[in-house]
């Protein structure tokens, strides 16, 4: 088992930078896009139903960020994944996400209980 990291300010400070850059929607379905693989620009635009200088802007900050790289072959630009830890990242939190609105859903659920069973004796 690995030692846990000291957060450092600096270190602190890049944490939250990646949580923002990961914090955007079009930017998890790009990244999701990606996924399968290399994408060219125009694809992704077409994938993630958006136009293409939008796309271009948040790929330009996922590159900046370090979770995507690019390639160029002749006009055309490529993307993909730099950093696969993004998906573990992306995983856990929408497991997360998936448990609280069960256990929210269960609570309503139970909460509805009573009133559900006055209304059916009412009919």
């Amino acid at each position: 088992m690995k030692a846990k990291l000291p957060l450092t300010e600096g270190l602190i400070d890049l944490a939250a930078h990646r949580f923002r850059l990961l914090g955007e929607p079009m930017r998890l379905r790009i990244l999701q896009a990606l996924e399968a693989g290399e994408r060219s620009v125009t694809d992704l635009t077409r994938v993630v139903s958006s136009n293409q200088p939008n796309v271009s802007r948040h790929l330009q900050a996922l590159h900046e960020g370090g979770i995507v790289k690019r390639r160029r072959d002749g006009n055309t630009i490529y993307y993909a994944i730099a950093d696969p830890v993004v998906f573990q990242i992306c995983e856990l939190v929408c497991r997360s996400a998936v448990d609280v609105a069960q256990a929210r859903l269960g609570m309503i659920m139970e909460a509805a209980g009573p009133a559900r069973k006055e209304t059916a004796r009412k009919r």
